[in-house]
């Protein structure tokens, strides 16, 4: 991407200062967290027993629904984009990547239950809060960082004169 034609300066100039926010805040992060919100919401819905054909999750189905969020990939990502070039529907396009990744597995019965009973903002308003929790904890491990390197400096140059300065 030419930097001139970025959106904002945190995509051009700025990018390689933002590394670790473009897994949260790009659209590969959202979709990476709609995805574990849709895997974590089939989950609730099998461990709350109160849907017949919604069983409970073995701890080997558990394990790998989990794993199918945990190890989301960019390849993954193109794959969902794909299916909404036909779905016209981003939350729709998880909700069948999904359905595909447990297609042949023991999981395929519960396929229908993705998903189920949610709007597209149910997915949405978690995957967003999981974007700004996840990017709050690595800012704020930055702050924490640059608090501790100046906390560091007052110690050592406690002792040198400055010349005050108000203004220019």
């Amino acid at each position: 991407m030419d930097t001139l034609t970025a959106i904002s300066p945190l995509d051009g100039r700025y990018a390689n200062k933002c590394a670790e926010l473009t897994d949260v805040f790009s659209e590969f992060g959202l979709i990476k967290r709609r995805v574990r919100v849709e895997c974590a919401w089939l989950e609730a819905l099998c461990d709350a027993g109160e849907i017949a054909e919604c069983p409970a999750l073995s701890p080997g189905e558990r394990a790998a629904l989990q794993a199918i969020a945990a190890d989301f990939s960019l390849a993954d990502a193109r794959r969902v984009k794909e299916i909404e070039r036909t779905t016209n529907h981003d939350v729709k396009a998880v909700e069948y990547f999904l359905k595909e990744k447990v297609k042949d597995t023991s999981l395929a019965s519960r396929a229908e239950f993705i998903h189920f009973a949610c709007t597209s903002e149910d997915i949405n308003n978690m995957a967003h809060a999981l974007m700004l929790r996840d990017g709050k904890a690595v800012l704020r491990a930055a702050m924490d960082e640059a608090t501790a390197k100046i906390a560091a400096d007052a110690q050592a140059y406690a002792a040198v004169p400055m010349l005050a300065h108000t203004h220019g």
